[in-house]
């Protein structure tokens, strides 16, 4: 059993100058404390990364859950992975509509089938059969703290949530685990997938390091994402904050931004982005708790 642990989470890359993100401070910092007491008790990385992605959707503060924007045609559709390091067994879905917590389903996709990822009306169907919760008709799911209805395409896309959200960690077995949601990008169309949902894009976890994305999907995917920053690790003998920048680096040159959170092996953890700044949290045996906007 190792001496270390650690956990990591981001609520999104992106701050908007002047909006008042205390909430956000808060949660994130309640969060991580009750994230790294779990690790402290044993709690596997794998269960630690799915609970607090819950958590983080269930709140109503980010671009996940019970924050997500509709897509054109008025519906909400959601994307999230989670991977497993030792075994880098994963699990996704992708437009996956009607369930409370996403990263609950891509979990079960990841458990109780032989797939790694479910999309659209197919996973929602599997989400059903398994008896995960759904919302059905309970309009104040998506009521956001503000009071905007989530149909109304008129308000600015600041208004209705603060990012993608994501959690990385390693627990006192050395374990290491990444899991991220999203609700995905305002005005999307039906059917639109980005980073989220693709394990080696918007998530990764290997033995060397867990890797959690966040920003324009799109960009992510065509820059490789958090499966680059590991590969670089791996085959290059890079270290991860290189390796980090150096994705975000393709990102930009693509017209991107966003970030991501990561811990490696010894449970250093990095923080990386190039948009106007990424909430996020850590804490653990040997990291001071730390939680930040900017």
């Amino acid at each position: 059993m190792t001496s270390r642990w650690a956990i990591a989470l981001h609520g999104g890359a992106g701050v908007t100058p002047g909006r008042d993100y205390r909430p956000v401070e808060a949660h994130l910092g309640e969060l991580v404390s009750a994230a790294e007491a779990r690790l402290a008790e044993g709690a596997s990385a794998l269960d630690t990364v799915e609970w607090a992605v819950a958590e983080l959707e269930a709140s109503g503060l980010y671009t996940a859950g019970r924050g997500s924007p509709p897509n054109r045609a008025g519906e909400v559709e959601f994307d999230a992975s989670i991977m497993d390091g030792p075994s880098r067994r994963a699990g996704a879905v992708a437009a996956i509509q009607d369930v409370r917590s996403p990263i609950h389903a891509a979990r079960a996709v990841m458990e109780r089938t032989p797939h790694v990822l479910l999309a659209g009306a197919g996973a929602t169907a599997f989400a059903r059969d398994i008896g995960l919760p759904a919302i059905g008709n309970d309009r104040d799911y998506f009521r956001l703290a503000i009071g905007v209805e989530p149909e109304d395409l008129d308000v600015p896309a600041d208004a209705l949530g603060h990012g993608t959200v994501g959690a990385v960690a390693l627990d006192r077995e050395g374990r290491l685990a990444a899991a991220t949601s999203t609700g995905g990008i305002y005005g999307k169309r039906p059917g639109r997938v980005g980073d989220t949902p693709l394990p080696g894009a918007g998530t990764w976890a290997d033995d060397l390091c867990a890797i959690s994305c966040t920003g324009v999907g799109e960009h992510f995917i065509r820059a490789g994402g958090a499966g680059d920053v590991a590969a670089q690790l791996r085959y290059g003998d890079i270290q991860l904050g290189t390796a980090a920048e150096t994705m975000l680096q393709r990102v930009k040159s693509f017209g991107g931004n966003g970030g991501l959170i990561a811990l490696d092996h010894t449970g250093s953890e990095i923080f990386a982005w190039n948009s106007s700044g990424l909430k996020r949290a850590a804490y653990g045996s040997h990291i001071r708790r730390m939680v930040a906007i900017d």
